[in-house]
């Protein structure tokens, strides 16, 4: 029984598999988001203020990976090296990143801030004089850490609520449905608001609050899992033989129930994108000088007239990344979709 039971749905996954891959605009869009996946992860590779390696003085440096004081190339008036004023003789070289800004950096040659896109910021600058091309590069790093780690927490919290209010049912299922109507009528907004204005945000503390309060609508999907396979066929065998309540929750019935997981995952994650950039835009999210898509669209909205590259690349930004995510999360709908005639 375990292996006919194995092979129908190993067959039911290569036949999803082939459903999703058919779609050139989600394959498409796996191959683009995990483009950009690569380039925010390895920013420190295409956009930073020291060079990849060189040679100086007939001696190779990495000032990628090693943190060089300045006295190491005899400069003891400052306490950060600066690479770009070193003087390098006929025979010393160096590799630099394609663009040569950390986003923390100000160019301070330009007259007045923001400033137009030029030769040496390739999408102009913001209100501080940092590069926006660069800053928009890391802040899409921080963005899909805290739109998985949210999306994981949250699945996490309510697969494991929904499982077990599917699974037993009766007084487990009552009070664990009182509690998730309890949260789904609270202003969640409002309240993250409120807890994030109290405490100092970073990183973990967004992503723990934000899971806390949506966690729910998965473990609602869950818990109608649970309750329609826990009377199947292959469920009563495998009580029948003695097996655990652990062993068939997660070996029998979590394998045949994550079509909510799957499905679902690919809105929620754009759905966190688009949360962290609207506590960013309001001041409540990731704390200065942190990039942040958000930031940059606040001030967007003070030079809305005369900086309007800090309207159109941050947007562009935003959207080209939920566009991605939804085209694969309408992917995978269809592929999962009983109903389909494509085998």
């Amino acid at each position: 029984m375990k292996l006919i039971e194995g092979r129908i749905q190993n067959d039911l996954t290569l036949k999803r598999y082939r459903r999703f891959k058919r779609n050139r605009v989600a394959m498409v869009s796996v191959w683009l988001l995990g483009i950009l996946f690569f380039l925010s992860f390895t920013a420190e590779l295409w956009a930073n203020s020291k060079p990849h390696i060189m040679q100086y003085d007939g001696k190779l440096y990495f000032p990628l990976v090693v943190d060089y004081h300045p006295t190491v190339f005899g400069r003891d008036d400052i306490y950060v090296m600066d690479y770009r004023s070193l003087e390098f003789k006929d025979n010393d070289w160096s590799v630099w990143p394609v663009v040569q800004w950390n986003p923390f950096e100000s160019n301070t040659v330009e007259e007045s801030y923001p400033s137009a896109p030029s030769k040496y910021n390739l999408m102009g600058t913001d209100d501080r004089g940092r590069d926006v091309l660069t800053r928009l590069l890391y802040g899409l790093r921080y963005t899909l850490i805290f739109s998985i780690g949210a999306w994981f927490c949250s699945y996490l919290i309510g697969v494991i609520f929904g499982s077990l209010m599917g699974y037993f049912g009766g007084k487990v299922d009552l009070v664990g449905m009182r509690i998730v109507e309890i949260i789904q009528t609270m202003p969640v907004t409002l309240i993250l608001i409120t807890i994030i204005s109290i405490f100092t945000p970073n990183l973990l503390v967004l992503i723990i609050f934000l899971s806390l309060f949506d966690w729910t609508k998965i473990a609602s999907y869950m818990r109608g899992q649970f309750l329609q396979l826990r009377q199947r066929e292959f469920v009563e065998a495998a009580r029948a033989l003695g097996s655990s309540d652990a062993r068939i929750v997660f070996k029998h019935i979590l394998p045949n129930g994550l079509t909510p997981i799957v499905t679902f995952s690919p809105f929620d994650i754009a759905f966190n994108i688009s949360y962290l950039a609207f506590l960013d835009y309001l001041g409540l999210g990731l704390r200065a000088p942190t990039p942040s898509w958000g930031e940059l669209l606040q001030q967007a909205q003070k030079y809305f007239t005369t900086s309007e590259w800090l309207v159109w690349w941050p947007s562009v930004a935003l959207v080209l990344t939920l566009t991605l995510l939804i085209n694969i999360g309408l992917a995978i709908r269809d592929a999962f979709d009983s109903k389909s005639s494509v085998g």
